[in-house]
């Protein structure tokens, strides 16, 4: 059987309303897919086995049949998810606690995407379909619910679930392929509060009233190439939490060190990178540390080599598989974390000759190819046509591309300055830059009815 990892979502800094997309809930509890073939199997993401924690989802075989489900696994408790609770429900092993707790707190499954059903997989299918076939595949029951969306209505619904007390929504675009294990931009959470899953490798010491426990635990991430140091956090826990949680964290003390790049400014008690917590933050430094992090729990549900940086760096997949690195001089994705500001127009003589225009936005470089040039008065319209994202380092890439790899030609930079976007939206975005060359108000607005990369570029009224 085969076994399939859940599509991830990346973070958006803010609800929107698209009639491309749908929104959902976004539930406080544990992902699993249930796979209901001859038997049934709910698995974590960290693949474990939940059925026998969980008896009263085993209706779900009696609802569906011959389908790979994925959902969200929930305990409500005084009108909103119970976290703790499910937890507490994940760890228990003996037979009598499971009858005890699967009564007084039943779990309830909401289902929201279908991956396989009568063995076709169904994950190049657009959602939109994927939802219909959900529907028509699976009947809700006791414990088995379909989950609810809607429409376009992006920012009323967010008020309305915080309103609830819920943490917040997921936003999908209804075309959108299911990728599996990716953290695509085709799916995003949309929370009051920024929050990573980040893997503890260690702690400082405690002084003051802290002295008997700790002063801040060390976080780290996984990018390709190793775990990276993303900061520490010393607030979100009572003392009472921090004598049990030392007592915890100590069963995986090491004596080497386990994570490189941390300031040692107070002795560090170096851990094996096994424990993973969830950690809500505001932003992230130019360094790429968390800025104002606060522990929220730990998260047992999930495995630590899933703790990637691109939760709070975007991914550069796309940019990545094109090339070759071992032949292209052209910079893989860079650990700096630029001004935020900064624009580049590179003249790139490829197969035919075009001006990639480059605007920094959320750590990486949004590019357009613009095929007839950079327009210089206002009543000039160019077409551009979006193309992947680049890494910051790319602004100050110039050379040759070697035949044979993506994008063969020669590189100059053409203009180089800053920007300030006055109106970033899906469909439509106004900067003024300050260049050597471009000065001024310019407008990218998404052609409707058009392939979905293709924009129009005109200069503004000044």
């Amino acid at each position: 059987m085969k076994q399939y990892k859940p599509m991830l979502a990346r973070p958006a800094e803010a609800p929107f309303s698209s009639a491309d997309w749908i929104f959902e809930v976004k539930w406080d509890g544990i992902r699993a897919i249930s796979y209901v073939k001859e038997g049934l199997s709910i698995r974590s993401r960290n693949q474990k086995e939940l059925t026998g924690n969980f008896p009263e989802l085993s209706e779900l075989k009696d609802l569906t049949h011959d389908a790979v489900l994925d959902g969200e696994i929930i305990v409500m408790k005084d009108g909103k998810p119970d976290f703790q609770t499910l937890i507490q429900r994940m760890q228990n092993t003996k037979p009598g606690d499971i009858r005890y707790m699967s009564g007084k707190f039943p779990a309830t499954y909401i289902i929201f995407d279908i991956l396989e059903k009568d063995g076709a997989e169904l994950l190049d299918i657009p959602l939109m379909e994927r939802k219909r076939t959900l529907k028509n595949s699976v009947k809700e029951g006791k414990s088995i619910v379909l989950s609810l969306f809607v429409e376009e209505t992006g920012v009323v619904y967010y008020q309305a679930v915080l309103e609830k007390g819920l943490e917040g929504i997921m936003a999908k675009k209804k075309q959108s392929s299911y990728e599996p294990g990716k953290r695509s931009n085709n799916w995003l959470k949309i929370k009051q509060v920024k929050t990573c899953d980040c893997v503890i490798f260690g702690y400082t010491r405690g002084e003051g009233n802290r002295e008997n426990t700790f002063g801040s635990l060390i976080l780290g991430l996984y990018d390709s190439a190793g775990p990276v140091f993303i900061g520490k956090v010393g607030t979100g826990f009572s003392q009472e939490d921090m004598e049990n949680m030392k007592r915890l964290l100590d069963e995986y003390k090491v004596d080497e060190e386990t994570l490189q790049g941390v300031d040692m400014d107070r002795e560090i008690t170096w851990l094996r990178p096994d424990v993973v917590c969830e950690v809500g933050y505001q932003s992230t430094t130019e360094d790429g540390k968390l800025r104002i992090p606060v522990f929220k729990r730990f998260r047992e549900d999930k495995d630590p080599l899933e703790c990637t940086i691109d939760q709070i760096r975007p991914a550069l997949s796309d940019y990545n598989a094109k090339r070759d690195f071992m032949r292209t001089t052209e910079p893989p994705m860079s650990k700096e974390m630029g001004s935020g500001k900064s624009f580049v127009v590179q003249e790139h003589h490829a197969r035919r000759l075009h001006y990639d225009l480059r605007l920094e936005k959320d750590g990486v470089l949004k590019s357009w190819a613009v095929p007839k040039g950079i327009p210089e008065i206002s009543s000039e319209r160019r077409l551009a046509v979006q193309v992947e994202d680049h890494p910051l380092d790319y602004a100050k890439f110039e050379g040759t591309i070697p035949e044979g790899q993506y994008g063969a030609g020669t590189v100059k930079i053409w203009d180089k300055g800053l920007y300030e976007p006055v109106v970033w939206e899906e469909n439509k975005i106004e900067f003024i830059v300050k260049g050597e060359k471009m000065e001024g108000m310019y407008v990218l607005v998404k052609f409707k009815k058009a392939d979905k990369n293709n924009w129009l570029l005109f200069k503004g009224s000044d």
